[in-house]
């Protein structure tokens, strides 16, 4: 019986292109595979066939021979005997199947060979406590950072001196193995390498043929100007080793910036609460106020009350990022005094009355209060 054309089994045209044709054959894969169809010999009949048409024009020689010549020109070449036993051209059933559902399940048929395959190091986190003075200004600190590091004796190799790794036996230095599971092809990790592709005979006796060691390392970090709790550092390659000689990880450095005695951040502006006395809110005064750069005067104006706002401009934060600084508010807060002897409470009282008579001037707030008050209970009778 003739063949059927090839491109006529897939339902493809001529010029169509490998992606058109893998799409096809998944297709008809799915509808005609022996497990989908028990003890249905045409369905594998069908399945072998699509296979083989499949397998032929995917591969550039054997499609321009088949173009050329038809099935004469690639009798002997394709796999018809692909699925069910026989030897196929390109390794049966299972390389053309994996090549068109490997994409699902993680890659069909095998990588590159041979070659330990090396990953790289896992990166650090280390926090970084500062005083706000040295977020602010910058400065250079010296932290301790336990980590892995590179065997020195064996060069990261994890074999002993002299000696090197051999490929595993077990899947050919490929660093995974293929089993069958019913209809998939399924690719995983190789149980004896561990993914590695090499295994180690003679292991280093200094690092147990790790290829790293445990160090706890010294590093300079240089903290830029401005820098606030959340922001981090990273020092690229400082992190741990990679394995099998792999390059390292970072290392980032997390910065928590100090609660401050005097002093308290948001973004690039400082708060600070400055105590006054009930005669500087009242007559108003010169005041010295702390800053990052030192004192500053700060003028209180007559009858200032409790929580009032004072800006001092760019007295705050140049931030990390860049920008101009923020600025310094400082919030005055009025301190009832404590402690009084009998002559101040004498005197307080004496100006407490004299208050009373113009209570609606000069007291206004809580003048108003208390009519407030009064007519509230009023209004309830």
């Amino acid at each position: 019986m003739a063949k059927q054309d090839f491109y006529e089994l897939l339902g493809v045209a001529k010029d169509a292109t490998p992606q058109e044709m893998k799409k096809a054959y998944r297709r008809l894969a799915m509808k005609y595979h022996p497990d989908r169809n028990p003890d249905d010999k045409a369905a594998e009949e069908k399945f072998k066939d699509i296979s083989e048409a499949y397998e032929i024009l995917t591969d550039d020689q054997k499609r321009a021979a088949y173009d050329r010549y038809g099935h004469a020109g690639v009798d002997g070449n394709a796999g018809a005997g692909g699925f069910g036993g026989g030897a196929a051209g390109a390794g049966g059933f299972s390389d053309i199947f994996g090549d068109v559902f490997g994409d699902i399940f993680g890659g069909g048929g095998g990588g590159g060979r041979g070659g330990s395959r090396s990953n790289r190091g896992s990166d650090l986190r280390y926090t970084l406590e500062l005083d706000l003075e040295d977020a602010v200004k910058g400065t250079t600190v010296e932290i301790r950072v336990p980590t892995l590091v590179h065997c020195g004796t064996c060069d990261g190799s994890g074999a002993k001196k002299g000696t090197k790794p051999v490929s595993c036996q077990t899947c050919g230095g490929v660093g995974q193995v293929r089993m069958q599971q019913g209809f998939f092809s399924v690719q995983q990790t190789c149980p004896t390498c561990r993914g590695q592709g090499k295994s180690i005979k003679d292991p280093c006796r200094e690092c147990h043929g790790q290829g790293r060691k445990e160090k706890r390392k010294t590093l300079s970090v240089k903290i830029p100007p401005g820098v606030d709790t959340g922001d981090r550092i990273r020092l690229a390659g400082e992190g741990e080793a990679g394995s099998h000689g792999g390059p390292a990880g970072d290392l980032y450095v997390q910065v928590a910036v100090k609660d401050h005695a005097i002093f308290q951040r948001e973004g690039k502006d400082l708060y600070t609460e400055v105590p006054i006395s009930f005669v500087d809110a009242a007559l108003g005064g010169d005041l010295e106020v702390p800053t990052l750069d030192g004192r500053v005067k700060l003028k209180i104006p007559a009858e200032s009350q409790t929580g009032k706002l004072f800006r001092l401009r760019g007295k705050g934060v140049a931030p990390v990022r860049g920008g101009g600084a923020g600025d310094l508010l400082c919030r005055v807060i009025l301190e009832t005094p404590v402690n009084l002897n009998k002559d101040q409470k004498e005197m307080l009282k004496e100006f407490q009355i004299s208050l009373e008579k113009e209570a609606h001037r000069q007291s206004p707030k809580r003048h108003g209060w208390f009519n407030g008050v009064k007519q509230f209970f009023d209004d309830m009778l």
